[in-house]
């Protein structure tokens, strides 16, 4: 430090690691510069390197081989002579000049969907600062210092001044880490690094302001996937915007959305280079429709079961009208094995339920890195531990549950009892709705929730009242209690309550495989035909499950034998209004694989065997 407490270097002297690690920084002719380059400090027009145009030295004299002290601000004549920049190490000063505001655009994700969210990034003189506002909430407030670090180890300069970037609109809260791409580029943009000091269509380069960007950085500056690809997509379409930059991990997800350019990239220079010099980036080329055709094998199939043709053919019907099942039998009946088929043997998915059922589980994080589209039903099988929070959704900062998790596919849960009270009954609104609201004190969000609910219990605490080969130890009062831990009104929210007893020895020792999932599936698939071109004017409606009491009226009407039957059974079981409209929606699915147009008694009869629980067990 010189006398005056100023910065003293001597001419020549390496002063730190430039931009390339083989150029160090130097200090040359009186002037900070990376990898010994000279940078000119001066203001006024025709002025010399490391001087002032009125002949006084931008640094104060010193001997040959003595220190210089480095001076700013004016030197003292009549006019004003301010440097231009100084560089330091990676980063560059600019102690003057004012930067024009940069603007962005990303997009955040708001439940399943996203929306656009303006990036702006302003660059001003002041103390070093960097300050991210608009309700940023963890890893956004986190993202400036990988910012920092994947700017300077790419090989961009970052600017020591007040920076500010402003997340609008500025009045829903932001999470995750998908802003740290678009920060970088706006303040690279700020600070005139991409192609001069606007990004603009020179010579066919693409224009920043037609591509929504989103991307979370290293830092090394390599781009590492984010959540909601398919969701930011189809904001960016429905913007009107040129197209989607993301990383290249999420390129595929994104590429499902026909009618805008998706690119990916793997690090922040190729996206950098990509406007500022029109470096092409790899194209997601994805026809949603080829995603449909491809064979997938799978693991589990009915094939497998022996025995259990009752069962079988309930959870046949159960496929074909999306109806909800619970299977009572004592352990080791197969309940389970079952039950884990049962997504074989679903309906193929529509275009429409792989673009929802994929948004959710994007958003969630469970869709597999690279995978474009769900086009299998989901199978999920959460514990009986698990929290109702954690089933149907919630968190500080709402997440989709298990419930939404199993949308368009099987949410299985076994040993039924067990789950608390608390997280059963939460199930209500879901399973007669379709979707799940959470509300919260800032903000409520919905989550489609239209699901197969596929349920195992045993009978008792020991499993084997009604068992023929074994005694149930339990007694008359500890069954009812033990079958009171699942409350009337879910259970009249069931379709199908099927009983499933222990499997003969003669029937498993059968060496011949059953009936594979293929063939069933191929009537369930002619089933679902039919009720999708019976529906086809409703919105929403799917399958006879999803039903309405005004469908029920038009679509579900039985003739005389069928009625009187109908009639009878609810007296004796004393059935209710919902358990009603229960059997009338299980007989018209009966009737839809029968390929009858009318309901008739025996497609009654057979709906009333699907209440076990309405009568006593055993």
């Amino acid at each position: 430090m010189g006398e005056d407490g100023k910065e003293n270097r001597t001419d020549g002297e390496n002063i730190g690691p430039g931009p390339d690690a083989d150029k160090p920084t130097t200090l040359s002719g009186g002037n900070w510069a990376p990898g010994g380059q000279n940078i000119r400090t001066g203001a006024c027009a025709g002025e010399a390197v490391g001087t002032r145009a009125c002949g006084r030295p931008g640094w104060t004299a010193g001997t040959r081989g003595e220190a210089r002290t480095r001076t700013r601000g004016c030197c003292g004549c009549e006019k004003s002579h301010r440097p231009a920049s100084f560089a330091y190490g990676r980063f560059i000063v600019f102690p003057y000049r004012r930067y024009m505001l940069a603007r962005v655009r990303s997009a955040a994700v708001l439940g399943i969907d996203a929306y656009l969210v303006d990036v702006e990034t302003d660059i001003s003189n002041g103390l070093p600062s960097f300050l991210t506002v608009g309700l940023p909430h963890g890893a956004v407030k986190e993202g400036r210092e990988r910012v920092y670090a994947a700017l300077a180890n790419s090989g961009f300069v970052f600017p020591l001044k007040r920076i500010t970037v402003n997340l609008a609109p500025a009045d829903i809260r932001k999470e995750g880490s998908a802003f740290d791409l678009p920060i970088a580029l706006g303040i690279l943009q700020a600070t005139g690094q991409l192609a001069g000091e606007t990004v603009e269509r020179r010579n066919g380069r693409p224009q920043l302001s037609d591509y929504v960007v989103v991307g979370e950085l290293g830092l090394e500056g390599r781009l590492r996937p984010v959540r909601g690809a398919l969701s930011v997509a189809v904001a960016a379409k429905d913007a009107g915007l040129r197209g989607v930059i993301l990383p290249a991990a999420s390129k595929a997800e994104a590429g499902v959305v026909q009618g805008i350019e998706t690119f990916g990239a793997t690090s922040l220079a190729e996206v950098a280079a990509f406007f500022a010099e029109g470096r092409p980036l790899a194209r997601a080329e994805i026809d949603p429709t080829l995603l449909f055709g491809r064979e997938q094998a799978d693991e589990v199939d009915f094939a497998e079961v022996r025995g259990q043709e009752h069962a079988k053919r309930a959870l046949e019907v159960a496929a074909a009208g999306g109806h909800n099942v619970l299977m009572i039998g004592p352990p080791g009946s197969g309940k389970t094995m079952l039950a884990r088929r049962l997504a074989t043997i679903l309906p193929e998915m529509t275009l429409e339920e792989a673009l929802e059922t994929t948004k959710i589980h994007s958003v969630a994080g469970t869709l597999p890195v690279g995978a474009p589209l769900v086009t299998r039903r989901p199978f999920r099988a959460p514990h009986h531990t698990i929290s109702d929070a954690g089933l149907i959704g919630g968190g500080s900062y709402p997440r989709p549950g298990e419930v939404s998790l199993a949308h368009g596919g099987v949410l299985f849960l076994d040993e039924l009892p067990e789950f608390r009270k608390s997280v059963l009954e939460v199930l209500r609104q879901p399973l007669e709705d379709g979707s799940v609201t959470i509300s919260r004190a800032l903000i409520s969000l919905s989550y489609p929730a239209r699901f197969m609910l596929a349920a195992a219990m045993n009978p008792c605490p020991c499993g084997y009242h009604g068992d023929i080969s074994r005694t149930c130890t339990c007694g008359a009062v500890g069954v009812e209690r033990y079958l009171a831990r699942v409350s009337g009104p879910l259970l009249d929210r069931i379709d199908i309550h099927l009983e499933v007893p222990a499997v003969p020895y003669r029937e498993l020792s059968i060496e011949r495989d059953g009936e594979p999932s293929a063939a069933l599936r191929e009537r369930v698939n002619r089933a679902r035909r039919v009720q999708l071109d019976r529906f086809a004017s409703r919105h929403g409606v799917f399958a006879n499950a999803h039903m309405t009491p005004r469908d029920l009226r038009r679509y579900c009407r039985v003739n005389a034998a069928a009625d009187a039957l109908l009639k009878t059974a609810i007296a004796r079981l004393k059935l209710s209004a919902r358990a009603y409209h229960r059997i009338l929606k299980i007989a018209r699915t009966i009737a839809d694989l029968a390929r009858s147009a009318e309901i008739e008694s025996a497609h009654v009869s057979e709906a009333v065997q699907y209440r076990s629980l309405d009568r006593p067990l055993g």
